[in-house]
């Protein structure tokens, strides 16, 4: 599948942080992405390596890196949750999260929208999505929420998400 042009509007930069890890790997095992292990150590969790879910670690490296504070307990996705201010659409730029497993359970997937494939799925740039930092489809039918930083402006949520070149596959490898 073709890395698809990603649109950064000005109202999300740290699109552009996250846009420069696409197609970091983990690495199998017991080594680990010096990347990802770097990612760990700024943010001080307790553990070292990517073979833990890091779906958290890559919005929380990349959002801490242009001056954000991440949200309390950023390693698991539905945490973000709780983050900045509640988006009642989606929008290029805005964190998603998602449930895995189902939907009243306590896992969970979190990235940052892109836009929408043909089908109507949400494209998600996110780490830990087929163990690599990638844009890949979701179904809305997963969403549990949208969420937007404090202090930003406020995105305009009438703009109708791009387009994004997609396989048509949605994600089923998260974890």
């Amino acid at each position: 599948m073709p890395t698809p042009a990603l649109a950064v509007p000005k109202a999300a930069p740290w699109l552009v942080t996250a846009r420069l890890s696409l197609g970091l790997k983990e690495i199998p095992g017991k080594a680990t992405s010096p990347t990802i292990a770097g990612w760990l150590a700024k943010l001080k969790a307790p553990w070292k390596d990517d073979e833990t879910p890091w779906c958290g670690t890559f919005v929380a490296a990349v959002l801490q890196s242009i001056g954000f504070v991440p949200v309390k307990g950023w390693a698991g996705a539905r945490n973000w949750l709780n983050y900045g201010q509640k988006l009642p659409a989606p929008c290029v730029g805005a964190i998603v999260v998602f449930w895995r497993g189902k939907p009243s359970g306590w896992s969970g997937h979190v990235g940052f929208i892109v836009g929408k494939d043909a089908a109507g799925n949400l494209m998600v740039l996110g780490g830990n999505q087929g163990n690599s930092v990638s844009i890949k489809p979701f179904p809305m039918s997963r969403v549990l929420g949208y969420r937007w930083p404090l202090g930003e402006p406020r995105p305009d949520l009438t703009i109708p998400l791009p387009v994004v070149a997609s396989d048509g596959r949605v994600s089923d490898n998260e974890a």
